[in-house]
Formats: C-alpha cells, sequence, structure tokens
C-alpha cells in the first residue's frame, strides 16, 4: 500500500490549477494554436526585433503581479486604473502588447472563444526566446483570463532597479522562487534594453564627492553618459541591457557584470552578494547551465498563480474584460 499512498501524496502537492494545465490542452478546441502563435510572433519579431525582449518583460511584469492571467493588458476606465497604467509599466512595450493582441485576433477567426490571452502570451513569450538564441522549455496551456486589475497591486510586486539584494530575494522568496531561479530569470537581461532614469543615478549622481559608480567600466560609462545627455527631457532615452550582444539570448550578459558592464544597479548587485556571485560565475562560464535554470525558471513563473476552471474567462478581447466592472 505504500506506494499508492505516496504517489497520492505526490499528486495533492500539485496545486489543483497547475495540475489542469497541459501542452495539448487545445489539441483538439484549436488544433491550430501553436501555429498560429508561432507564425505571428514570427513575422512581429521580423519587423520590430525588439519584440522579444519586450514580450519577455510583459510575460514578467504580468505573472509576478496576481500571476500569469493576462490582467496587465486590460485598459483603465473611469472606475478602474488597471496595471497597465501603474507608473512602473508605462514603459512596457507597445510591440508586445501587440503581438499577442495580433495572435489573438487570428485565434478568434479560427477558434472563436477558446484561447485565452494568457496562453498566448505564455506561448509567444517561448517562441520568441526560442527565436533570438534562447532554451527551448514546454509551455503548458489552460490557463483563464484574470478578472481583476488593480495599479494598486503592481509596485509592491515587481523588483526595482533600486532595491537591495535583500530585498529582491525576499520578494523573490515570497512568490517561491529560489536564489538560484532568481538569478536565471534576471538573466533575461541579456536582451532588450532599459531607459536612462533607470540607471543615471549611476552616472551623474553615484555620490556628493563620486558623481558615476567606480565599478561601471570607465569607457562603458562614458559612453552612457553620452546616450542619456538629455534624458530629463526625453524621457524615451534607453540603452541596451547587454552592450556585447544585445539581440541575442546568451550569457554574455552574466561575463558583463564581471567587467564593470552591467546597467542596472540591481545587475551589479549580483556580482556584489556572495549568494549570487556563484551562480553569476557558473553562468557566465557555462551557458547550458544558464539555459536549464532559465528554461526551469520560466516553467515555474508560467504557473504562478494560475486561473483555470471557473477562477477565470477567457476574454473576447485582450484588452477588456468579458462583463463590465463594478
Amino acid at each position: 500500500m505504500a506506494v499508492p499512498i505516496l504517489l497520492l501524496l505526490l499528486f495533492f502537492s500539485i496545486p489543483f490549477s497547475e495540475s489542469k494545465l497541459s501542452e495539448d490542452y487545445y489539441k483538439q478546441t484549436c488544433p491550430d494554436f501553436q501555429k498560429i502563435v508561432r507564425e505571428t510572433v514570427t513575422i512581429k519579431q521580423a519587423g520590430q526585433p525588439v519584440t522579444a525582449a519586450g514580450t519577455l518583460r510583459l510575460f514578467f511584469h504580468d505573472c509576478m503581479v496576481e500571476g500569469c492571467d493576462a490582467s496587465v493588458f486590460i485598459a483603465s476606465n473611469h472606475v478602474n486604473k488597471a496595471e497597465r497604467d501603474a507608473d512602473i509599466n508605462q514603459s512596457l512595450s507597445g510591440d508586445a502588447f501587440e503581438v499577442v493582441v495580433r495572435a489573438k485576433t487570428a485565434l478568434e477567426l479560427t477558434c472563436p472563444g477558446i484561447v485565452s490571452c494568457a496562453d498566448i502570451l505564455a506561448e509567444a513569450t517561448r517562441d520568441l526566446v526560442t527565436m533570438v538564441g534562447g532554451p527551448f522549455y514546454p509551455v503548458k496551456l489552460g490557463r483563464k483570463d484574470g478578472q481583476v486589475s488593480l495599479a494598486s497591486k503592481v509596485d509592491a510586486n515587481l523588483p526595482k532597479t533600486n532595491q537591495t539584494m535583500d530585498e529582491i530575494i525576499k520578494l523573490f522568496a515570497d512568490k517561491g522562487f529560489t536564489i538560484e531561479e532568481m538569478v536565471a530569470l534576471t538573466g533575461g537581461h541579456t536582451i532588450g534594453f532599459s531607459h536612462c532614469k533607470e540607471f543615471t543615478d549611476r552616472l551623474f549622481h553615484y555620490s556628493p564627492t563620486t558623481p558615476t559608480d567606480p565599478v561601471m567600466n570607465p569607457r562603458f560609462a562614458e559612453g552612457l553618459k553620452k546616450t542619456c545627455a538629455n534624458y530629463t527631457t526625453n524621457p524615451a532615452m534607453s540603452a541596451f541591457n547587454d552592450v556585447i550582444t544585445p539581440g541575442k539570448f546568451d550569457n554574455i550578459y552574466y561575463q558583463n557584470l564581471k567587467r564593470g558592464l552591467g546597467l542596472l544597479s540591481s545587475d551589479h548587485a549580483l556580482v556584489k552578494d556572495p549568494r549570487t556571485m556563484p551562480l553569476v560565475e557558473l553562468y557566465s562560464k557555462n551557458q547550458e547551465a544558464f539555459f536549464k535554470a532559465f528554461g526551469h525558471a520560466m516553467e515555474k513563473l508560467g504557473h504562478h498563480e494560475i486561473k483555470t476552471g471557473q477562477q477565470g474567462e477567457v476574454r473576447r478581447r485582450c484588452d477588456a474584460f468579458n462583463t463590465i466592472q463594478a
């Protein structure tokens, strides 16, 4: 009897909502789901190469706040300020929103009312990461779209560039993520860019006696100062997170950190902290180890506080609930 009891205990250790997900969830109801998403993201990425990085960030911002339920897509109205309009979400990529909406439109024509925006975002993110050189990892499907989206929930649930490593580790730990998973997910900074306002304190206001952070590579810092010279009047000014291979998903990001080429304060903090430094060392030398850890962490992130069954809905449009929220 011991073996069946053990299997039963293992089954009940899996969150019930997560156990409802499966890779072939749409096999009968929308068999072209994966093909339609893949074709949509391929066309979009070819035309706008920043789409992959933007979609990865959008996925992270959605999942970390109330779970992976596409709540970040909801548009605000006169009675509700939605997640999308929280200050930290103002810089989310328009291309990322658009690629998901394009896929949703195509899917509604093929299999109306079947595929959730949350599942489209999860699948599109994986496809785009793979497209720019990153690891393939399985995406289980069956998420429902959330029915709540509040800007007030956002700030406390996302890491900030000026937080201490203690604060960042605690934020991830409170959501069930290990230090290894946090460092691997941060490796997503190997693609994409950050706006100047996120790191100019390191360039111009590090301390009263030392304007520029001394750990930054001097040439790198000077180049950033030129790029961000007018950041106060032009808030759209930005710089690549990985200055060496900005469009390729690889482990160069971790190598950059050791050379003083980390863009954000939170990036550099990974090198200073004894809890995270060994992982930076490992991933900088072993891309396979990074890819394996990143894929595992993304699978786990994609299951974070998901809604299934009656816990959510399949939205007709990604930016609006099916029923008006009072």
